[in-house]
């Protein structure tokens, strides 16, 4: 049973409105961003099912609710299964918590030295 804690059909239709907007307000650099994203999407050693699905895991470990409702339309679009949703948003969940792991410890790191240089 699906929830309705936001309703990501109705947030992807309201959208195209302002994605229109942006690209009559800047077309040179959202052509380039259409065909960046054409070329993304092109063949390759990836199929377009997994290529959608790694947009859905960095849709969600970067917190872009618009990203995340084009993408899972798409992976779903292509084929992806509810299990393969859950499984990508596992890593997803690794992720957002493990880089945030990796900078905590930078952050550690800079202020030992900061202090340490201050002390001469």
């Amino acid at each position: 049973m699906a929830t309705e804690f936001k309703d990501w059909p109705g947030m992807g239709a309201d959208l195209i409105p302002a994605i229109k907007n942006l690209h009559k307000s800047q077309p040179e650099v959202m052509k380039a961003f259409r065909e960046m994203g054409s070329v993304a999407h092109s063949g390759g050693a990836l199929d377009a099912k997994t290529k959608e699905l790694i947009a859905v895991g960095i849709s969600v470990a970067i917190r872009c609710d618009p990203c995340i409702t084009y993408h899972v339309k798409a992976a779903y679009e292509h084929g992806a299964t509810r299990a393969e949703i859950a499984e990508t948003m596992g890593m997803a969940v690794y992720m957002g918590a493990g880089p945030s792991a990796m900078y905590a410890a930078q952050a550690l790191e800079a202020y030992d030295q900061y202090a340490e240089k201050a002390e001469g």
